[in-house]
């Protein structure tokens, strides 16, 4: 049903009528809101487990929420270039007839639904049992926040029990604070979040590091952003890397997975900064015959710019001049390097201080092997 501008109500019906339905496209249908009745029992399908949902003009995860309550058991939704703000359900107060940003939005699921849902998260595709409410592995946020004193409080993932696949690439998610809710999805595994505003706008993080900080909040998700399974050595980096990023900054501007993870690897020492990028000028020694001079170099020019600054001293056009480079630590091994290529910058020679520079005329070798010639001849 892309792009075919369906009406909710023809939605509504499809749903109730096809029982066993497993995937549905609902994508580029201009939907702003979600108007399916999920309250009332005979709306809810139980067999869907994938939807697409991409390029709906949907920003409220109220309204986000409303597929999870239609469709308990669904486990992959794709929200792509959904402009969706926020996960946040107190950041959307336009919709009290659903109640969703409520207590009440939870709390009016009977037991048997409840009963129903968790059957189906204990239930794998091969008859095995996985408990993945109770799985010790699993962050231990994750249903932290759903429920208080036995009364049901509506949280962001709460109509989502067993999404295991999550796609919110361009979307206008634009806080770790979201991260952070993602990260109590409790069956969550696999995510995609590319082009967000979090990471465009500053362009604060290479795209290692925004990678990094994704997968020490994520702790339950496996892949990320596509590509293989995150290995065990990566997550360990990326948790150390996390600890080290926010090690020095104010403890207010800390999240809360910063203690949870200090608690695993314990306070790290910070890493010793090497500046392993060359120093800009040097002093270098040029001999052109008895001339011999000191000078002060750039070491970003290239081989035809230093030719042009050196054209002063020996006048020789750039053009034809040579240039040999004396490595005072290795010229007894290798002797003079030609410098042959124009475009080549004076630090990839790995040049110093006190190293030489010998400057020759290509006329001298043209003399060279015309005066050969003609002994010969």
């Amino acid at each position: 049903l892309n792009g075919t501008r369906v009406p909710w109500t023809t939605v509504q019906d499809l749903v109730r009528l096809l029982t066993n339905l497993e995937e549905l496209h609902l994508s580029l249908n201009e939907f702003k809101t979600v108007d399916l009745d999920h309250r009332n029992p005979e709306n809810v399908n139980r067999s869907l487990k994938k939807l697409h949902f991409t390029g709906n003009p949907i920003e409220s995860w109220c309204e986000i929420s409303k597929l999870g309550y239609a469709f308990p058991i669904l486990e992959s939704l794709v929200l792509a270039e959904c402009p969706i703000r926020s996960l946040a359900l107190e950041d959307n107060r336009n919709y009290d007839d659903t109640n969703l940003c409520q207590s009440k939005g939870s709390s009016e699921r009977s037991e048997d639904e409840n009963e129903n849902v968790e059957r189906h998260v204990k239930e794998s595709a091969n008859g095995v049992e996985e408990r993945i409410f109770g799985d010790e592995k699993s962050y231990n946020r994750s249903e932290s926040e759903c429920e208080s004193s036995g009364n049901k409080v509506g949280t962001s993932h709460d109509p989502f029990r067993m999404l295991r696949f999550l796609n919110v690439n361009g979307t206008l998610l634009s806080t770790w604070d979201d991260v952070e809710r993602l990260a109590r999805f409790p069956a969550m595994k696999a995510l995609r979040m590319q082009g967000c505003p979090l990471f465009e706008s500053p362009r604060e993080y290479t795209e290692h590091e925004r990678r990094q900080l994704l997968i020490a909040r994520l702790p339950n998700v496996e892949t990320l952003n596509g590509g293989g399974v995150i290995s065990s050595q990566e997550r360990e980096d990326a948790e150390r890397a996390f600890i080290r990023y926010y090690m020095d900054k104010p403890e207010a501007d800390r999240p809360e997975r910063y203690a949870e993870l200090v608690s695993i690897h314990g306070k790290l020492d910070p890493l010793v900064h090497v500046d392993l990028t060359p120093e800009k000028r040097v002093k270098v020694k040029f001999t052109y015959g008895d001339l011999v001079e000191v000078r002060s170099v750039d070491v970003y020019r290239t081989v035809f710019e230093l030719k042009t600054k050196l054209e002063s001293m020996v006048k020789i056009p750039a053009n034809r001049m040579r240039l040999f480079y004396v490595d005072q630590v290795m010229k007894a091994q290798y002797g003079p390097e030609e410098m042959l290529y124009p475009n080549k910058q004076l630090y990839r020679y790995n040049i110093r201080n006190g190293d030489e520079i010998i400057i020759d005329s290509k006329l001298n070798r043209f003399a060279s092997t015309s005066s050969t010639s003609s002994v010969r001849s």
